[in-house]
Formats: structure tokens, sequence, C-alpha cells
């Protein structure tokens, strides 16, 4: 590597002597011309010696300086050529200065080639840093070449710094290298270091294409893909850390380096893989860190090689997520189930480390012991209440409330309450446990019998309405059912809501009570005298009735013959005095003979032909005991006689 070399402590003068080059006499111009067209410094720029386009320049300029001041000097044009001479010399001189000063400044430069020197920092910009490296003009160091993985500056104005001296720019000053220094100083370094493979330290301090830059003495460049032993896709995070990286290329002509923090890793891993692999066996205890999570499970790093741990095998009871047990980075002791050492399989296990908790689950959980618990999760047959780690029970729907109007489970209870229950069953083998909310409340079927005896009149809601009968909520969790057939006495209701409307508020009597059923029956229209048995009371077979025809059928009528009762006349009984057969229409009025009763079955017979033959008789008996006052004057006709032989 170069030395530092310093222009203020440097011993070695540097040759400042330059030929002073002689004019050529075609240069020379005449006294007698005005008209000097030939300025001599263009034959000089066109020397093959001449400097660059650069120098150039700046060497025109200078004598044109010159060439001005001379002019203004000369008294008029027609100048003695003497006088003119002396101007040529002093011109010939202050080229010849310039000259040598120039030469003198790029000797130095050129002298340093890819030193290292020292200067110090005048000012900063925002390009720039401006450094005093003992040159009559100031070096210029891109300020991007100072900062950290910031963006701040490393140095301050007044830090000394080492830079090397790279070129002179055309608009002035001198273009100066932070970085190149920085990898004179650290290339033989880092050229062992990749000759020996041996890992560096280095510190990330940026992004770039394909990857980040990390410094390790100067500015590596690590691939995205050399990161990690996988890919990893958000590499914005090593911003600012120290990693140790491997060098696998490098161009000293061009300053390239090119690491690897991979390689690195990958040898690490094999040899814990095979540091792990003698000590791996089934039913061994290790230590690992949890790599990755997945629905089913989880990956852990036992050291180089990964086993699974299956989300079954992480917890006694039930989890819905391994998150809900163990997160990335946590290091935990496993067990290991099954080890394919050919294929490096391994199952491992975590609730065995731990004694299963349903070996003795039905001694420290007795039927009908009471419960704390967390609601775990809630369905719709019920809600899951864990006891214990690995240890939960089901509190059906059914089993929640007395009443029967609760439409879901989270109506009462949500993940995450704590709640009391009461022991129900337990079945180890099948690592269940049934759970009652509702039993902790009285219940209300218990004395159902003494607050509403049968024949008690009681009011409620109607809750429901089926095909069978209405459904009357008389308290909270007490429903009773108005069967159909109970709604009234005298009509033919097919369906509840042709006289009950859902919401609505009725009275009921209560027809009985199955508190072991959870059963109540209750009846609307036993609030009203039944008629069928009022007309059974009043009404004797023989009696003749009055009534109208409601609606007919092929085989007979059916007859109001009362409000609410109803007769059947059938055809072959609706047939008038003279035998002939009447036809029954609604609507029509007619005269009964009530024939047959049936108290049970709410059945009344009637007959048209019976009301006939009993007129018949009646005038037969009237003719056979003729009244005193037309006794004398009554005659018997034929027809008579025959009428009373016909009804005889």
């Amino acid at each position: 590597m170069a030395d530092v070399l310093n222009l203020e402590t440097e011993s070695k003068p540097l040759n400042t002597e330059l030929e002073t080059p002689e004019l050529d006499p075609a240069m020379e111009l005449s006294a007698s011309s005005s008209e000097s067209t030939v300025n001599p410094i263009v034959s000089i720029a066109a020397e093959p010696e001449a400097p660059q386009a650069a120098e150039v320049a700046a060497v025109v300029a200078h004598v044109e300086q010159a060439t001005a001041a001379s002019e203004a000097n000369r008294p008029n044009a027609d100048m003695h050529p003497e006088t003119e001479t002396e101007s040529l010399t002093d011109f010939a001189a202050a080229l010849e200065a310039y000259e040598r000063e120039q030469a003198a400044e790029a000797a130095a430069v050129e002298a340093y080639g890819d030193s290292i020197v020292t200067g110090k920092i005048s000012s900063l910009t925002e390009k720039h840093a401006v450094v005093n490296v003992g040159l009559k003009s100031e070096g210029l160091l891109p300020i991007e070449q100072l900062l950290d993985h910031n963006g701040q500056p490393k140095f301050q104005p007044g830090d000394t710094i080492d830079v090397v001296i790279e070129r002179e720019e055309p608009e002035g000053g001198y273009l100066v290298s932070y970085e190149k220094a920085q990898r004179l100083r650290v290339w033989d370094d880092i050229e062992k270091a990749a000759n020996d493979k041996v890992a560096l330290m280095g510190t990330v301090v940026g992004r770039v294409k394909g990857g980040l830059t990390v410094d390790i003495g100067l500015k590596a460049f690590l691939p995205g893909s050399q990161l990690e032993i996988r890919p990893v896709r958000n590499l914005d995070g090593y911003i600012g850390q120290q990693i140790p990286v491997r060098v696998i290329k490098l161009n000293k002509k061009r300053g390239n380096v090119v690491v690897s923090r991979k390689e690195l890793l990958e040898e690490e891993q094999s040899l814990r893989k095979e540091q792990t692999l003698e000590h791996l066996s089934e039913n061994a205890i290790l230590t690992g860190t949890v790599k990755n999570l997945t629905d089913y499970g989880a990956f852990v790093d036992l050291g180089g090689i990964d086993g699974l741990l299956h989300i079954t095998d992480m917890s006694w009871g039930r989890l819905t997520h391994p998150r809900d047990l163990v997160n990335v980075g946590d290091e935990i002791q496993v067990q290991v189930l099954k080890f394919d050492r050919e294929k490096q399989r391994v199952s491992l296990g975590f609730k065995q480390l731990t004694p299963d908790p349903w070996l003795d689950a039905v001694d420290r959980y007795p039927i009908g012991a009471h419960v704390h618990g967390r609601v775990l999760s809630v369905t719709d047959y019920g809600a899951f209440i864990e006891l214990e780690q690995g240890i939960e029970g089901l509190v059906h729907v059914s089993e929640m409330t007395w009443s029967k109007r609760m439409k879901h489970p989270t109506k009462l209870v949500k993940p995450g309450d704590q709640v009391e229950a009461i022991v129900l069953a337990v079945n180890p083998s099948d690592r269940r446990i049934s759970l009652g909310m509702k039993q902790l409340q009285e219940n209300p079927w218990e004395n159902l019998t003494e607050r509403y005896p049968a024949g008690a009149e009681v009011e409620g809601r109607v809750r429901n309405l089926t095909d069978f009968g209405a459904f009357i909520e008389i308290e909270d969790g007490i429903d009773g059912l108005v069967h159909v057939s109970n709604l009234s006495w005298t009509k033919r209701i097919k369906h509840p809501s042709e006289v009950l409307k859902k919401g609505e508020k009725v009275k009921a009597v209560v027809l009985g009570v199955e508190p072991e059923n959870r059963r109540l029956s209750l009846g609307i229209k036993q609030l009203q005298p039944d008629v069928w048995e009022t007309f059974f009371r009043q009404h004797r077979v023989g009696d003749v009735v009055h009534g109208k025809v409601l609606r007919t059928a092929q085989f007979g009528a059916f007859v109001e013959i009362a409000e609410g009762v109803e007769g059947l006349c059938h055809v072959s009984e609706a047939v008038d005095a003279a035998g002939h057969a009447l036809t029954l229409e609604q609507g029509q009025e007619h005269d009964f003979k009530i024939i047959k009763m049936s108290v049970d079955e709410k059945k009344v017979g009637l007959s048209i032909r019976a009301v006939g033959e009993e007129a018949s008789r009646s005038e037969v008996e009237n003719y056979k005991t003729p009244s005193s006052s037309s006794s004398s004057s009554a005659t018997t006709t034929l027809g008579d006689l025959v009428n009373w032989a016909k009804f005889r």
C-alpha cells in the first residue's frame, strides 16, 4: 500500500526548472506594421509538446492579459522598434514563468499518484466537502462519500481526513476521493481475507438495486440472494446492522468488491446440523427456535435441521392456530416423536412434555361440580369453555337457559367471557365434558303446577303460530300451547292465524301441566260456556227444532239448530209427508226432528221425514178421539183412512 504523503512535510523538493522555449524568428513582428495579426501564442499552442486543452486555455488567458498590459503601455502605434523588442522580451518572460508554475503544479499532483494525502475539511456544501490538501487550490470531495446509513456526514469542518488526489478540474480545484483512500488502506487486508476465506465484519449502509451496500472499510456490494439462506423480501430492515460477510469476488483495478453472508450461514448451519444429528433420537428433549408458522403447525429450528411441530401435538386442548400458543422467534422445548435419519425428517411434540390432563378428569370434574372457565369459541350449537390448559367443555345451546326464545348462543356469551357452569357429564375416552349454565338458575318448571293449576286463567303474548296451534308465553321461559281444537267451540278453524296474531296479548285457561316434559296445555275456548253441553242439557231425541241449512254434501246437509251447534240431515231423512225426496239448499229453513244425539262425539242427527210422520199420527189421534164441539159434524174421507193406515 502506498505511503501517506503530506505536502506540508514533504522533504524532497519538486523540480520546477523548465527549459525556456526559444522564439522562432518568424514570430518577430515588424515595427512599422500596425496590423500584426499573428499572436506568437498560437504557434506555441500548436506544438506537439503543448499542454492539454484545459491547460492551453489557461495559458492563452494568461498571455492575453500580459499582451493587453503591454499594449496599454505603448505610447502610440509608431513605437520605436527598440521599444517593441523590449515588449516582446517581457511577454516571453511572463510566458516562461506561467509555464514553469503550471508544470510545477502538475508535477506535484503527478508525484502523488495513488498515494494517500492527509487533508483538513474546510467546509461542507450540498454536493462537496472542501478539503485543504496543501496545494494552491482546494480539493473537492463528493459529499455522498462521507454519508452514513442515515444520510448524515461522518465528518465535520476542521476534521482531518485521508484522501487520494485524482485530477485537476477544468473549472478549478482538484477532485479528491475518500473512498479510494479507504480502498488503498484496506485493500491488502481485503485481499488476504478473500484468499484465506476469512469473515469480515461490515455495516449495512444502504440499499442499491439488487442488494445492499456494506461498509467493510470500503463499500462492497452484497447481493440480495447472498443475504440469507432463504429469500428475503424486506432488505431495508438490515440497514444499519453489523453483519459478518465473506469476500467472494474483487476487482482491484475497478475497485469492486462483492461479499456474501449466505456462505457463512450455510457453513454455520452445516456445522450445527452435524452436531444436532449426533444427539438426535426419538424421545429426546431438545431446545429449538420457532422458525415459521403455518395453519397446520410450526417449524422449529433444532440447530441446522428443522422439525415439524404439528398443531395436534402442541396442546392437549383445541387450538385454532399455532400462533395461539407460540410466535416466530420463541425458544421452546420439544420432544422428538419420530425421526427419519435417511430423509432427515423430524416430528416434534410439545404437549408430550406435560401429563395428559384427561387421565384424571373424572376425579377433578365430578358430575354436579361448579366450575369456572373462559369462553374459547361460540358456535350455532353452543359454546366451548376452557376449564384449564388442555381441558375444555361444551355448553350446548339447550343447556344455556330455560327460555326457548334464545336464537343464538352469542346472545348470552362471547369469546373471552368468564363464565360459571355445572358439570353434567364427563367422557375421558372421547375427551368431552358436558356443561350446563341454566342449572345455576331456578328451574321455572319445577313448581309450575303450584303456580298454574289446571283451570287457572292466565294471560300471555302470542309468541309463535304453527299449523297445529299457537304458543303463548305466560312468563320468561314458560310457553303454553293452545291447540287449534281449543280455539273455538263453534267455528271450524284450520289455522290459528284465523283468530290470533303474533305478538297479540290473549287470555287462556290452563288445561294441563307436565313439568317433566316441560309442557303446558292451554285453551281459549274454555273461557266461554260449551254450547254443546248447553244444547244437550236442554234437548232430547224426538224434539222438533227449527234449523237453517249451512252447507250441503252428497250424503246430506249440515243444519245450524242453535248458535254454534250443527246437526246432519241425511238424504234418506230429507223426505216430505207425501214420501217425496226434498232437495235441501244452503239458506233454506225447515223444521227438523232430532233422531240421534251423541254427547261424546258432539253429533246430532236430524230428520224431516220424522216431522211429517209425527204430524200424521197427530191427525189420526184427533180422528179417533174427536172433540165434543165438532164430532157431530165431522166427516171421514177415504184419504184420511189411507194416511192413517200408512203411518200406523
